[in-house]
């Protein structure tokens, strides 16, 4: 029996059966045993929870709270962290409501939308290559330097007029940054609205749901404090010096150096649709669950459908990480990120948060932490994941 766990620890089974909900609790002890901060993990099947834990602290121990956010406190189920890249799946999800109402034509050149993103090359690039990653443009060139970052706009018009490192659609790289800039203008272009709107007013409000892209100041107390581990690391996989200096461009310093932007008040306004969002686990658990629904009230069967297919697979041209992605979502892959379970989609996050579905089982989950943990050290959601599938 695993010795019970000192840091302040909260589950609720709201379904499962009751030794799978003890063994998932087991592993969600454990690894909040040997944690620095908090975590939770919440699994919802068709918009209602079924297992919910939350521990730890959003403040890791001797550090200073990011700034508004107030004292230390335990994580609970009203705790907001950063979702990094888990915020590319609200980003798929709101493409696949466009394509489902016909808006938006996966097929059709981004052109036909956003006719400056012709120049250099690009006429031929399809809406399907900018979110399967494979349009070729991972980073932005000439950098628009720290005072253009947030400006979602500013930067897309460099990207328009930017030549592609490969021919659009001939190789899958992951675009760290530059999707959230690409899919933001293409959806402005769509419907006049910025991402932190379509949130908004697609997923968060119809949902009842805590998510957010462009954190109103006065929820900023709920926000946890995110940290690096000592070890922490991005890319790897990846061992080639010169492919490093892509990555280097690719991020920006913005996951790694001296910098610490992913807690600044500035970014939680922006509306970083790559990375800017911030959400509760409860209210990810419970939109993967609703949007992977047989009857799911975002988008039809036959939408969920082509937007999980496989659009774009096989080693990143830059990181050397096997990928498999639709039009967005990030797919079951040869690594097991989503767990032993098939078919299975979502989005992960810079330092171990996951969250996705496994549409067989109209299951929702979502991992959410703020410790950030190298890939090559992490197995928080690997192995919460492997003790759900041996309970649903």
């Amino acid at each position: 029996m695993n010795a019970p766990c000192e840091k302040p620890f909260a589950g609720h089974n709201d379904g499962l059966p009751q030794a799978g909900f003890e063994m998932l609790s087991g592993v969600f002890e454990r690894h909040l045993a040997a944690a620095d901060g908090g975590m939770a993990l919440c699994v919802y099947r068709e918009g209602q929870p079924l297992a919910r834990f939350y521990g730890g602290t959003t403040v890791r121990d001797g550090d200073s709270p990011a700034a508004g956010t107030g004292v230390s406190r335990p994580w609970t189920e009203s705790t907001m962290a950063v979702l990094f890249s888990g915020t590319k799946g609200l980003m798929a999800t709101i493409a696949a409501i466009l394509v489902d109402r016909s808006l938006l034509d996966p097929d059709a050149t981004v052109a036909s939308y956003w006719p400056e993103f012709a120049a250099s090359g690009k006429q031929d690039a399809t809406v399907a290559h900018v979110l399967s990653h494979t349009v070729g443009l991972v980073y932005v060139d000439p950098d628009p330097g720290l005072h253009l970052r947030y400006d979602n706009r500013a930067v897309a018009a460099v990207l328009a007029a930017q030549s592609p490192l490969w021919e659009p659609g001939t190789k899958v790289a992951y675009h760290a940054l530059t999707y959230g800039y690409l899919v933001a203008e293409l959806f402005f272009r769509i419907t006049g609205k910025t991402p932190g709107q379509l949130v908004r007013e697609l997923l968060a409000e119809p949902l009842g749901l805590d998510l957010h892209l462009g954190l109103p100041e006065f929820l900023d107390e709920r926000l946890a404090t995110i940290f690096r581990s000592k070890d922490y690391a991005i890319s790897t996989f990846l061992q080639d010096p010169e492919r490093r200096k892509i990555v280097d461009r690719m991020y920006a310093g913005s996951l790694t150096g001296d910098g610490d932007p992913f807690n600044s008040p500035e970014m939680r306004r922006a509306e970083m649709a790559a990375g800017g969002g911030i959400g509760t686990a409860d209210a990810m658990a419970s939109l993967y669950s609703q949007l992977a629904a047989p009857l799911s009230p975002l988008v039809s069967a036959r939408g969920l459908h082509s937007s999980t297919a496989t659009w774009s697979e096989g080693v990143d041209a830059v990181n050397d990480r096997p990928l498999r992605f639709g039009l967005g979502f990030e797919l079951a892959d040869p690594l097991g990120t989503y767990g032993p379970v098939t078919p299975a989609f979502g989005h992960s996050g810079a330092g171990g948060g996951l969250h996705g579905a496994w549409t067989g089982k109209n299951i929702g989950f979502s991992f959410l932490t703020n410790e950030m943990l190298a890939e090559d050290q992490d197995r928080r959601a690997k192995d919460l994941l492997g003790a759900l599938a041996r309970t649903i």
